[in-house]
């Protein structure tokens, strides 16, 4: 048998299409140069697939570059605000025109590793961990995790010529264009008590607005508020527009009326580009404000979870509102999120992976021969031998922690080393039985017991092969470490030996400490964790309440007097 034995004291050996961005100017033309800095294989498993380029996947493909994952954003090029000059409220961005912010976006995610490839998603499909992107070219990327930042495409009122000044001087948002049109007269044209809200949110900007609307009356406490901040209404619809020299100078209605305007506001319908998220089951949704269809988007909640774990949305796929400052925030909260969902996968992959290490699994050891710790018999018979004493001659803390609060009967001491925690035991009463396969141990425990006039009874036996009848109120063991194939043996027949009502009690080193400069050899086979042999322990019958399992720390000094944290694994478990 390889075990180790008793431990006392001091250790001796230790987009596709828009971009999310949202400054409400327009689906535009025009494509871009990706960038790629590496070529990246189909085969290859991306931790995030982005999937649109604009400031909301730019956004959180930045962070989650910088958190070290594999990121690939997907985008075709297209962002919502392309027509657009310039950007603004853009926090030191402010002016610049949004495809130069966006190129300044790519190089920094390129710079920490992120890739970009044009391209636009057809579907997505799989689950988390295991996600597929099926591209328009025919090209399958694999993913852990999936952020859509699609952005939407805005329709626009049937006007002839209006589509074509889209983010120009056909606005929709005083937060992007408002300082721009300064004073100069604007008319927004739009109905009931959203194009009164919109009156008066531009007249914060300029004094000379016009609200042209189809409504036949207004309700008389409007009509007192847009009179009071000097708002003009004329009735009608949108007919034409006035243009002179490439310039927006007027707009005509629907009665004929001319009303002059640098500037017109309408309201378009923003609809989240979606498509490639049907196969999930994630469809848009319409979006209302006072009755008014304003758009759909992909249901989520604030950190932009969807219904489906592992997916996120970030930017106008989602908020219909969202500015492009308000987008790339939002990407980078949805990132910092979705990394977490890639923290617990990479814990949840590891966990399993180290449950069959410490199970003995060759086949995950990775060719690594790891270095081995126990001895046998001999062995510990000839360390027993080479000093006068290997413990310090304290009982085991944990031992006294979790046994304090038995009332004694019957006790079993299994690996029972130079016999400290089986004379601490008799000493308060218990009638206790230590077995350890070292002579040189038992004949140190037979003498600490004559020392302090106490009686134990002493097995001379390999405690992985030995097996009684007998069953006791307290089953006991410290950091009795057996090799895989003898381990679960070992824990059944510990249990197999508690009493009804008794208390089994299994202490070893924790694999917390395997690089702790403790002399503790790298190999997981050697140290399974509290939980496992929990696990283990509620396999073997429903008669058992586990009522500690944890890793429980404590100080140790090193060979070379540090003083260190070390961990115990410790289960306590009571049977019915």
């Amino acid at each position: 048998m390889e075990q180790h034995s008793h431990e006392h004291g001091r250790h001796q050996h230790e987009p596709t299409g828009g971009t999310g961005a949202g400054t409400g100017v327009g689906t535009g033309a025009g494509t871009w140069a990706g960038v790629t800095p590496r070529d990246a294989s189909d085969d290859e498993r991306w931790d995030t697939v982005v999937v649109g380029g604009g400031a909301a996947g730019l956004g959180a493909a930045l962070v989650l570059s910088r958190a070290r994952r594999r990121v690939l954003v997907v985008d075709d090029g297209h962002p919502r605000n392309a027509p657009a000059a310039h950007a603004h409220g853009y926090l030191t961005r402010d002016g610049m025109p949004p495809r130069a912010i966006l190129a300044h976006g790519r190089d920094e995610v390129t710079g920490y590793g992120g890739e970009v490839r044009p391209g636009r998603a057809r579907s997505v499909t799989g689950e988390l961990g295991a996600f597929d992107v099926e591209l328009e070219d025919g090209t399958h990327v694999r993913a852990r995790t999936v952020v859509s930042a699609t952005g939407g495409t805005d329709e626009l009122p049937d006007v002839p010529g209006l589509a074509d000044r889209w983010g120009r001087d056909v606005l929709h948002c005083p937060y992007c264009h408002g300082w721009e049109v300064g004073d100069g007269p604007v008319v927004v044209a739009a109905d009931g008590p959203l194009g009164v809200h919109a009156a008066l949110l531009w007249r914060q900007w300029t004094p000379r607005v016009t609200l042209l609307r189809a409504d036949a009356a207004l309700p008389a406490d409007e009509a007192a508020r847009l009179a009071a901040r000097g708002v003009r209404v004329a009735q009608g619809g949108l007919a034409g527009l006035v243009v002179t020299d490439d310039r927006l100078t007027a707009v005509r209605t629907s009665h004929d009326e001319v009303l002059p305007a640098d500037a017109l506001v309408v309201r378009s319908v923003l609809r989240a580009r979606a498509d490639h998220l049907a196969p999930l089951g994630l469809l848009p949704e319409p979006v209302e404000r006072a009755g008014v269809l304003m758009g759909t988007a992909v249901p989520a909640d604030p950190t932009g979870a969807t219904a489906v774990p592992g997916v996120r949305v970030a930017g106008n796929v989602s908020d219909l509102v969202a500015t492009v400052l308000a987008s790339a925030a939002q990407g980078a909260l949805v990132a910092a999120m979705l990394n977490m969902d890639l923290v617990e996968l990479d814990a949840r992959a590891a966990t399993e992976r180290w449950r069959r290490l410490t199970a003995g699994d060759a086949d995950v050891r990775d060719g690594e021969d790891y270095s081995s710790w126990a001895l046998d018999e001999a062995g510990w018979e000839e360390r027993y031998g080479s000093v006068t004493a290997v413990w310090s001659g304290r009982p085991n803390a944990s031992l006294v922690t979790h046994t304090a609060h038995l009332t004694p009967g019957s006790a079993l001491d299994l690996g029972a080393g130079e016999g400290r925690d089986a004379v601490w035991l008799a000493e308060r009463g218990w009638a206790v039985t230590a077995v350890d396969f070292a002579a040189n141990a038992l004949a140190r425990g037979r003498a600490a017991a004559q020392e302090t006039g106490t009686t134990v009874r002493w097995v001379h036996a390999d405690v992985s092969r030995w097996e009684s009848d007998e069953q006791y109120d307290l089953v006991t063991s410290h950091f009795i470490h057996l090799a895989p194939e003898l381990r679960r043996g070992f824990v059944a027949r510990a249990a197999g030996m508690v009493a009804p009502g008794g208390t089994l009690l299994l202490v070893q080193h924790d694999a917390l400490d395997l690089a702790a400069p403790i002399g503790r050899p790298r190999d997981p086979s050697m140290f399974p964790g509290a939980d496992e042999v929990r696990d283990e322990l509620l396999t073997l019958d429903a008669g058992w309440l586990v009522e500690v399992a944890q890793s429980a720390p404590r100080q140790a000094t090193t060979s070379e007097g540090e003083v260190i944290t070390i961990h115990d694994a410790v289960l306590r478990a009571r049977r019915a």
